[in-house]
């Protein structure tokens, strides 16, 4: 079970009153400089209680700055209130509107609708966001229900969704992206007002939450029990937590509506208040409310004061997932976990193939016959054609791209073969880790910062933010001996800064935002044969590099004992291997973007028809990734011709529905 230890807070004797009086400082620090330079305290209530029409500063504060305070208020208390309740219903401390995906079903219900539907908005875009969050929050227990809702599978199927969730609405930014653009700084957060419309929409819908919330709080309380001794008591656990649930989700869709997607409030504030010493439910979602409503306002009164130094709008909401990365980076070596032990299924690697060359040899074939499918056969003005192969007008614009595909399915293959190996399971991938995130950010900082990036620049830029995130996970994880439960709660933390700082590039109405979105959905259209070929040379390089490692990768998955006894320095192998991680998912990224799955996909499949040993399941998943990958980018350029999907787009929505699938089957 999943716990965050809070002594520390104790001895200082800190409680959450005094925490919550000691974070609103700031706060009233903050709302008396921003009424200073609107003319005074005084002006600033006269404007909120009788403006004068004549005056312009009492408009806009009547009007603009009072509204833009009051929504980050009841929006912050809000997601307070709906994180303490998603902690509570799964005994989980990581459990928010944002880490189990609601958030994120909502914001894609509200841009589908936008799209195909725009007259149901007219209804309540509450209602819209209600129902994508808790279609969202309802796959997540799908996916975490066999496994008894534990916290760490949670985690990982909030992952999966957000990443499922985030890929589809990158298709529709792709396909749509006029149509949308004025959504992309309200998705990531605005808290920008023109009237009282939003406060006029929340405070009645948060008031009645509260009222709900009081009349389930002794009920809620039985949940601190375990499930057993909660049942004795008469209380029906799958109602109860129907209700809480369904509660934080009516709440978060609520807030979505209205300001769009806000991060970190809802994991940051019960967190904070729990360690400082609030034991009670009652207390921790009163102060949770509260403490959350400081952050929210304190931290958009932060971002007014600098808003003028930035070239383009800063949404809040990205910058407080920005800063609840870090949060939960500095949470995770304080989580309760289970000790490293051997896995539970030993015998996961252990189905083998009669004749394991053969069918190397059969998949090397259906190789080739995909290359062979993606450089001769394709759609023109005519319809169907086959291509002749000294044609070399269009053969240098499809020749690239196979070898770019293959080549960077062969670095997900390797990468995730060695992710699941090293801790054992079979759910595990690069875009778990954070790798990919990690590369992302630095090479969307590069694009925007970088005067006239080279792709030579870029590659650097993007092995650097590989890089940076091994030495991040290398730093939390290192005194834990890198314990797969601990590592992959990194690639969380570091999957939602990618979020946030995604979000800022994209929010700015840069033109450069589209060149991001194509990238991010993992298109091989800008790849030149030069190109092509240096990747297909690092991706043989590395590929030869993994060999040596095979005897680790034999070992290791039958746990740790079994390690050590057979002579494995675990912290050096596995320090070792995660850089070998690192390399191949940062160059692969940087080809395909971040968001695929065949690092799930390939070394699965490999595993299930017979793959066993390592040097034999690297072989495997190669072929599978590398053939994956090509008949991913031929049927994005054939599905919808003359438009085309990015190949790493339709590789993340096949690969993530498949890892779904294998989440609900653990």
């Amino acid at each position: 079970m999943l716990g965050v230890t809070s002594s520390t807070y104790s001895k200082r004797g800190l409680s959450p009153a005094k925490t919550c009086l000691l974070l609103s400082l700031p706060l009233a620090v903050l709302l008396y400089m921003a009424l200073q330079e609107q003319g005074g305290f005084i002006v600033g209530l006269r404007a909120l209680v009788a403006p004068s029409f004549e005056q312009v500063n009492e408009l806009l504060l009547y009007y603009a700055w009072w509204p833009r305070l009051s929504v980050a208020l009841l929006a912050g208390g809000g997601l307070g209130l709906a994180g303490v309740l998603m902690q509570q219903v799964l005994r989980n401390p990581l459990a928010s509107p944002t880490t189990l995906g609601v958030a994120s079903g909502a914001n894609l219900a509200l841009m589908t609708t936008t799209l195909l539907a725009p007259g149901l908005l007219v209804i309540g875009r509450e209602w819209v966001a209600l129902l994508g969050g808790g279609l969202a929050v309802g796959l997540v227990f799908l996916l975490s229900w066999r496994r008894g809702l534990a916290p760490m599978v949670v985690v990982l199927s909030g992952l999966v969704v957000n990443l499922y969730l985030g890929a589809l609405a990158t298709a529709l930014l792709l396909f749509n992206h006029e149509a949308l653009s004025g959504l992309l700084i309200w998705g990531a957060g605005s808290l920008a007002q023109n009237g009282w419309d939003g406060a006029a929409m929340l405070w009645p819908r948060l008031a009645i939450s509260c009222v709900v919330a009081w009349f389930l709080l002794r009920p809620l309380a039985v949940l601190e029990l375990d499930d057993a001794s909660a049942k004795s008591l008469g209380v029906s656990l799958a109602y109860l937590r129907f209700a809480a649930m369904g509660l934080a989700v009516f709440i978060t869709g609520s807030i979505v509506s209205v300001v769009g997607i806000i991060g970190f409030i809802g994991l940051a504030a019960p967190n904070i208040v729990r360690m400082a010493g609030a034991r009670k439910l009652g207390s921790r979602l009163l102060w949770s409310t509260l403490l959350g409503a400081v952050l929210l306002a304190t931290t958009d009164l932060v971002l007014q004061q600098f808003s003028g130094m930035a070239a383009t709008l800063i949404p809040t909401g990205a910058i407080t997932g920005a800063l609840g990365a870090p949060l939960l980076m500095w949470l995770i070596p304080r989580l309760k976990l289970q000790g490293d032990r051997p896995p539970k299924s030993v015998n996961v690697f252990v189905h083998r193939h009669p004749a394991p060359s053969r069918l190397a040899t059969g998949l090397l074939l259906a190789l080739l016959g995909a290359t062979l499918l993606g450089l001769l056969v394709g759609q023109g003005v005519d319809g169907w054609y086959l291509l002749a192969p000294d044609n070399w007008n269009v053969m240098q614009w499809r020749l690239p791209r196979i070898i770019a595909a293959a080549a960077s399915g062969l670095m997900l293959a390797i990468a995730g073969t060695i992710l699941q190996r090293l801790s054992a399971n079979p759910m595990a991938s690069p875009e778990v880790l954070g790798i990919s995130g990690g590369c992302a950010i630095a090479l969307v900082l590069g694009v925007f910062l970088l005067p006239a990036p080279t792709n030579m620049m870029l590659v650097g830029v993007g092995t650097l933010g590989a890089f940076a995130t091994l030495l991040v996970l290398v730093g939390i994880n290192r005194k834990s001996g890198f314990l797969p439960e601990r590592l992959l709660l990194t690639g969380v933390a570091i999957s939602a800064l990618f979020d946030a700082v995604r979000s800022v590039m994209l929010a700015g109405g840069d033109p450069r935002g589209q060149q991001v979105i194509a990238w991010l959905a993992g298109s091989t259209y800008y790849v030149d044969i030069t190109n092509a070929v240096v990747v297909g040379g690092i991706a043989a390089v590395l590929a030869l590099a993994t060999l040596p490692f095979t005897r680790w990768l034999d070992i290791m998955p039958l746990g740790a004992p079994t390690a050590r006894a057979l002579g494995v320095t675990l912290n050096r192998a596995r320090l070792a291997l995660l850089l070998l991680v690192a390399l191949l998912t940062a160059c692969a990224t940087l080809v395909v973007g971040p968001l695929s799955f065949i690092g799930l996909l390939a070394p699965h499949m490999a595993r299930l028809v017979g793959f066993s040993r390592a040097g034999q399941h690297l072989l495997g998943a190669a072929l599978i990734g590398m053939l994956l990958m090509v008949l991913a980018d031929w049927v994005g350029r054939q599905l919808i011709f003359p438009y085309e999907i990015p190949a790493g787009l339709v590789a993340s929505l096949i690969g993530g529905a498949y890892f779904m699938w294998g989440l609900r089957r653990l």
